[in-house]
């Protein structure tokens, strides 16, 4: 079944280290919740909290990310790996995702597919727009 949702993601905790191997070159360790903006409501009911936890290796505000994300709903849960790359001149950030636990109603979900993140209006707020293919 091809699903599409987009989230407003808040970061709640950001840890940042510079390795000084040459300029700009940071490891972050950030922390989401989100809400969505655009959603219909599945076979495990409402929707009730979403939070991620990304790993960043990046060089002038581009480079490699990965991470995990648990959304959670009315009536099960589901959780996702993901990695992608982020873009420095658009602040543009793609990838892939894919599901490798649910519970619940959720429990033998399998799906995969792709996500973009682009920057929000607020501070630390970023628009998630993610599509895929699921059963279960």
């Amino acid at each position: 079944m091809l699903r599409k949702a987009t989230y407003k993601l808040r970061v709640t905790r950001r840890e940042a280290l510079y390795v000084h191997d040459e300029p700009d070159h940071s490891l972050m360790l950030v922390e989401l919740e989100g809400v969505p903006l655009e959603y219909t409501p599945g076979v495990a009911g409402e929707f009730v909290s979403r939070r991620s936890v990304n790993f960043h290796d990046r060089t002038g505000g581009s480079g490699s990310m990965q991470g995990y994300a648990t959304t959670n709903f009315q009536h099960g849960s589901v959780y996702s790996r993901f990695e992608g790359h982020r873009d420095a001149s658009s602040k543009i950030t793609t990838g892939t995702w894919k599901t490798y636990r649910g519970t619940g109603k959720l429990e033998t979900i399998k799906g995969e597919g792709t996500f973009k993140v682009t920057v929000g209006e607020a501070p630390n707020e970023f628009i998630l727009d993610m599509e895929g293919e699921y059963e279960l």
